[in-house]
């Protein structure tokens, strides 16, 4: 099972009967799950369905999801008023004219207002039989589109943390190798300080130096913070490896790093250690904030 981001957006569309609609969502990333929803008036009920459908298929997220709902430019349909115009032609009939009037003709009959009618199919969204069928039979291919859209930029955000991964795993091997942690190097050091402060005019005893490095040495050692870090970047590949939601294990992970990167920094005691601690530190909150997408 793969990874999916917090991050997506789809769209469904159709026509039904004098009604053009488009359904839109877009979600992004959240502590929670919450969908918020905008719907024409009347078809509230609609929307609400269509919510339900969507808190049940994702797990966390920040959603929006709207419905638009226009009439189609289709030429309106005219229609002749029968009653009216047989009322009309009874009136006619009853009236005696002058030889000067001509009787009505059809056409002029059929100018008098309300005869006929434009026929715009005057009925509101919410009413109409066939619209609220169509619109909920969207909702399961939006769910469907949207989703996927989470599941490939999810794709994504796995190849980029398994990239940091593979970077803090090299920060942490370098740190491991690094001369500056041994004592010998730690007494070099010591040697060089003391002399430049005395101007080699003193030196400590031999032994007594030997000691002083292995006691800094000591209070420096950085092996339990590295094996922790192996640990953290074992169980965010596995983390990974096993896919669906697991955003907010991966984000406890990555403030684990964060804490024991804090702690090498504060224990190097040579420059090229605080420069792979800085740099780890960097990676660290890289990773932390891509985390911050993962549903």
């Amino acid at each position: 099972m793969s990874i999916a981001s917090m991050t997506g957006f789809a769209r469904e569309a159709g026509i039904t009967g004098p009604y053009q609609w488009a359904w839109e969502i877009k979600t992004v990333n959240g502590r929670g799950l919450e969908v918020r929803v905008r719907t024409p008036p009347g078809l509230d009920a609609v929307g609400e369905e269509a919510r339900s459908l969507i808190l049940k298929a994702l797990t966390r997220g920040q959603g929006q999801l709207s419905l638009a709902v226009s009439k189609t430019s289709a030429a309106p349909r005219l229609r002749v008023n029968t009653d009216v115009l047989k009322s009309l032609l009874e009136a006619v009939g009853t009236l005696e004219l002058p030889s000067t009037v001509q009787p009505a003709s059809l056409d002029g009959l059929l100018s008098i207002r309300g005869v006929v009618e434009l026929d715009e199919g005057t009925i509101e969204p919410a009413q109409d039989a066939e619209l609220a069928p169509a619109l909920k039979a969207a909702v399961t291919a939006l769910i469907a589109a949207l989703k996927d859209a989470r599941s490939r930029e999810g794709q994504a955000l796995a190849a980029v943390l398994r990239q940091q991964l593979g970077l803090v795993s090299s920060l942490v091997e370098d740190a491991e190798a690094s001369p500056a942690r041994q004592p010998e190097a730690i007494r070099t050091r010591l040697e060089a300080q003391i002399a430049q402060l005395f101007d080699g005019k003193a030196a400590l005893d031999p032994d007594r130096l030997h000691q002083e490095a292995v006691l800094i040495a000591a209070r420096a050692d950085i092996r339990e913070e590295l094996d922790r870090l192996r640990a953290h970047v074992d169980s965010a590949r596995s983390l990974l490896d096993e896919g669906g939601p697991i955003g907010r294990r991966l984000d406890f992970l990555a403030q684990e790093f964060g804490r024991e990167a804090n702690t090498l920094c504060a224990k190097a005691n040579d420059v090229s250690l605080s420069r792979i601690g800085l740099e780890l530190k960097a990676v660290i909150e890289q990773f932390r904030e891509q985390v911050q997408n993962v549903e």
